[in-house]
C-alpha cells in the first residue's frame, strides 16, 4: 500500500479550514437517526482537528438524490444526532460551496463544526465535475478523506478535492487501510480466508484475488455447494450455481497452482426444509446428501477441523458467513469458527480482519465483534478492496 499522510502530518491549522469527508449516510426512522455507529466512527478525527483549531467543514452524501435537493435526504436532519455525539455545537450550512459556505467560514471559529448539505444535491458529484471540486475546494484549506465505505467511488468530494488540496487521511481511514494492509498487503503468513455466502457469482472477483494471494481459503455457505457440484458431489436441492462448474473448477486448478489450500466442507447439516425442524434435520458426510435434502450449515466436525487450520494460521480475513445463520441451528459453523478465531487472536497468535454486512451481523451475533483486530463496516468498498482492486478515494490519498 503506497504511504499516506495522516493528522498526525498536518502543521499549525489554528483558523485553517478543513474539508472533511466523513459517512453520515445514517438509518433513519420517523425523521430520526437509528443507528450512530458511523458518526461515532468520526469521531477522533473531529476531535483531533478541533483539538488543532481548525475550521470544521464535514461532507457527506445521504441517499440517492440523484442529484436534485430533495428535503428528506438533507443532511440537516442528522445535526442533532452529530451534537448530540460530538457534544458541541454543529452549524448546517444548505450548500457545498459558493459565497453562503464562505459567509459560515467567516462565522465559525478556530474548532467549530460545520456539517454542509448532502453533496449528492448536485449532480457533479458522481460525476466528479472538476468546476464543482473548484468550488468546494476554494472554501477550504486542506482535506481529510475519513470515508472509507465510499472510497470506491470517484466522486468529486471522496476523490476530486483530494487531488487540488493538501490530502490527508482521517483517524477511521487510517485505521482501516492499517488493518487492510495487515491483512492482505503485508500480511504475517501464513494466511487464511473464509469467504461465503449465498453466490459464487457475486463473489467471482474475490475468489480469483485471493487464491493467489492467501494459504488456505475456507469456502462456505451456498457457494462451497457450487464448488462441491463442480467435483461431481450431488448436492441434492441445495442453493447452487451448476452453470458455473466450469468457474468453479478453474478456481481450484489457479488456486492448487499458487500453493493455495482450499477446503469444502465435508461434513454437512442438511434438512429437507429451510427450517428449524428437527424431524428432517440430520448431520451427514457431504457425499451422503440426499435427493430431497438441501445443505444449510457445515457440520460441527468440519467446523472443528476449520478451526485447526486456523491455529496454523497467523493472519486471518473473513467476507460471509459459512451457512444461513440466520437462522438456528444453522448458525452453529459460523459461530464455532468465529469463537476459535476471537480466542485465538485475544491470545495473540492471529491478526483477524472482517468485513462485509452479512459477516459483521454474522460476528455480532456469535458475540465476538469486539475480539477481532478489526471489523469493517464499509460493504462495498471492503468488498473491492478484497477483490484486489484500487479504490480511487485510497489512491488518491497516495498520490
Amino acid at each position: 500500500m503506497s504511504a499516506f499522510k495522516t493528522i498526525d502530518d498536518l502543521g499549525d491549522v489554528t483558523g485553517k479550514v478543513a474539508l472533511v469527508r466523513v459517512d453520515f449516510n445514517l438509518p433513519m426512522q420517523d425523521g430520526l437517526v437509528t443507528d450512530d455507529t458511523r458518526i461515532r466512527a468520526a469521531v477522533p478525527t473531529i476531535r483531533d482537528l478541533t483539538a488543532k483549531g481548525a475550521k470544521v467543514l464535514l461532507l457527506a452524501h445521504f441517499g440517492r438524490p440523484k442529484g436534485e435537493r430533495n428535503p428528506v435526504m438533507s443532511l440537516s436532519l442528522v445535526v442533532g444526532a452529530v451534537e448530540k455525539v460530538i457534544g458541541k455545537e454543529v452549524m448546517f450550512v444548505p450548500e457545498v460551496a459558493g459565497d453562503i459556505v464562505a459567509q459560515a467560514v467567516g462565522i465559525l471559529r478556530p474548532g467549530d463544526v460545520a456539517i454542509l448539505e448532502n453533496t449528492r444535491f448536485w449532480k457533479g458529484e458522481e460525476k466528479n465535475d472538476p468546476e464543482l471540486v473548484n468550488a468546494i475546494a476554494a472554501n477550504g484549506d486542506f482535506y481529510v478523506n475519513d470515508a472509507f465505505s465510499a472510497a470506491h467511488r470517484a466522486h468529486a468530494s471522496t476523490e476530486g478535492l483530494a487531488r487540488v488540496l493538501p490530502a490527508y487521511a482521517g483517524r477511521s481511514m487510517q485505521a482501516e487501510l492499517e488493518a487492510l494492509d495487515k491483512a492482505l498487503g503485508t500480511p504475517v503468513k501464513p494466511v487464511a480466508a473464509v469467504v461465503g455466502g449465498a453466490k459464487v457469482s457475486s463473489k467471482l472477483d474475490v475468489l480469483t484475488h485471493l487464491v493467489a494471494q492467501v494459504d488456505h481459503l475456507i469456502i462456505g455457505g451456498g457457494m462451497a455447494n457450487t464448488f462441491l457440484a463442480a467435483k461431481g458431489v450431488d448436492v441434492g436441492k441445495s442453493l447452487c450455481e451448476h452453470d458455473l462448474a466450469p468457474t468453479a473448477i478453474a478456481i481450484l486448478e489457479t488456486a492448487d497452482k499458487a500453493g493455495c489450500t482450499v477446503h469444502l466442507p465435508y461434513e454437512v447439516v442438511v434438512s429437507k426444509e429451510f427450517a428449524a425442524n428437527p424431524a428432517s434435520l440430520r448431520t451427514c458426510n457431504v457425499h451422503e446428501v440426499a435427493a430431497d435434502e438441501m445443505i444449510l450449515d457445515a457440520g460441527p466436525s468440519a467446523a472443528e477441523a476449520l478451526g485447526d487450520v486456523l491455529k496454523t494460521c497467523r493472519t486471518l480475513v473473513w467476507n460471509g458467513p459459512l451457512g444461513a445463520f440466520e437462522m438456528a441451528p444453522f448458525d452453529a459453523a459460523t459461530v464455532a469458527l468465529a469463537k476459535t478465531a476471537a480466542a485465538l487472536t485475544a491470545e495473540g497468535s492471529l491478526t483477524s480482519v472482517a468485513g462485509g454486512g452479512d459477516t459483521v451481523a454474522a460476528l455480532n451475533h456469535a458475540g465476538v465483534a469486539a475480539d477481532f483486530s478489526y471489523i469493517s463496516t464499509a460493504g462495498g468498498a471492503f468488498l473491492e478492496w478484497m477483490e484486489g482492486k484500487e479504490l480511487p478515494g485510497v489512491a488518491a490519498l497516495s498520490a
